[in-house]
């Protein structure tokens, strides 16, 4: 089935456009082209292509985590959805093996039920992480990898886990080198890694952080650590949560001057909406107060943000022009996540899956033609 769409403003992935007409066909789009407004067309002021949140906990009810199940999915991409992120990875941090495996089969049972939804695998954030960096995760099930282990969740997860992360520092270089030849890509986070650790582990094929400046070894003039050796490799991707909580506006105005086109939006939110104000599972806890989940002990727990607001905050206080904004949640993690060929793009074969959003950034909505 063919359909027209009108959009004042086209951001395509790399440029913007202004009065164009969409054609599409079949859930793909097969053209662009100007045109103006007409009679039974669908008009727009702005269209995105589907923002991408690849790193996301929960939704409006669940916990991924607490509940690794295909209700909790559901409910982490409808919330998602109702905010204008019309892709996620639903993440899936430090748990029991056990649970691990349940959140994989949880997540290859979903997509292949929902085939057409925005679910595109799973982000295991652990177990595999450095204990002083741990943050929120449990430190009951932080553990060194061993080869057994590794080998099961690359071969189970194979087609589902779409991102893992873990403290490089922790692995052997063969331990790096399986992770490294599998279909997954690998993040540095939760690390205490120094500059030359990090720099070993980009050398030999991370291109990617977890949240940048959160769980992982500050720059120092004397000690740079992991965040000294993510600005100081051209080719490091680095997400980053952009709500003044889990770092300042200020130092995400440097990341955006060092990182430049490497820099791209997450949400990390713990649940969506703040509609939990307090959440207990097993001995990770989590309490709502001025806008942030903490911890019991004062640690941060997740983010409060959409995608959306992401957006908003990188263009209305940290200064980011709007274009680069939304390509920061479009195009860029798609790049970082290797499925720049499939999502991220306004362009003939990409899906007639969109993001659309008023002039003030206050409301994203998903739209699929």
């Amino acid at each position: 089935m063919s359909s027209q769409l009108f959009a004042e403003k086209v951001f395509t992935g790399t440029e913007v456009l202004y009065n164009q007409i969409i054609i599409t066909e079949n859930g793909r789009i097969t053209g662009i082209e100007s045109g103006t407004a007409r009679t039974g067309i669908q008009h727009v002021a702005n269209l995105a292509p589907g923002l991408f949140d690849s790193h996301i906990n929960g939704g409006e009810k669940f916990y991924f985590t607490e509940r690794a199940d295909e209700e909790t999915i559901d409910d982490i991409y409808q919330a998602s959805v109702k905010t204008g992120a019309a892709y996620v990875l639903p993440t899936l941090i430090t748990s029991p093996h056990e649970n691990i495996l349940k959140g994989i089969e949880a997540t290859r049972s979903y997509m292949a039920q929902n085939p057409q939804s925005g679910v595109l695998g799973m982000h295991l954030e652990g177990p595999y992480l450095n204990p002083i960096k741990r943050g929120a995760h449990l430190t009951e099930y932080v553990r060194k990898p061993t080869n057994a282990e590794l080998e099961e969740i690359i071969r189970y997860g194979k087609g589902v886990i779409r991102l893992i992360t873990i403290a490089p520092e922790m692995f052997t270089d063969e331990q790096l080198a399986m992770l490294l030849e599998s279909d997954m890509v690998v993040s540095a986070g939760h690390s205490n890694a120094t500059y030359e650790q990090a720099a070993h582990a980009f050398a030999h094929g991370i291109h990617l952080v977890t949240h940048l400046y959160n769980a992982m070894s500050a720059f120092g003039h004397r000690a740079p650590g992991l965040v000294g050796a993510t600005f100081d490799t051209e080719s490091v991707y680095a997400p980053i949560i952009i709500d003044g909580v889990h770092c300042d506006f200020g130092a995400a105005s440097v990341a955006y001057k060092i990182k430049k086109d490497k820099l791209f939006l997450i949400s990390d939110a713990l649940f969506l909406g703040e509609k939990v104000t307090q959440f207990k599972w097993g001995e990770f806890d989590a309490y709502l107060k001025d806008g942030r989940y903490t911890n019991s002990d004062g640690n941060l727990a997740g983010a409060t943000i959409s995608l959306g607001d992401a957006v908003r905050n990188a263009v209305q206080i940290v200064g980011i022009p709007l274009q680069e904004a939304i390509e920061m949640a479009t195009i860029r993690p798609a790049k970082a996540l290797r499925i720049d060929g499939h999502i991220g793009s306004i362009a003939a074969g990409y899906p007639a899956v969109f993001t659309t959003f008023d002039d003030h950034l206050d409301q994203f909505e998903v739209l699929v033609c």
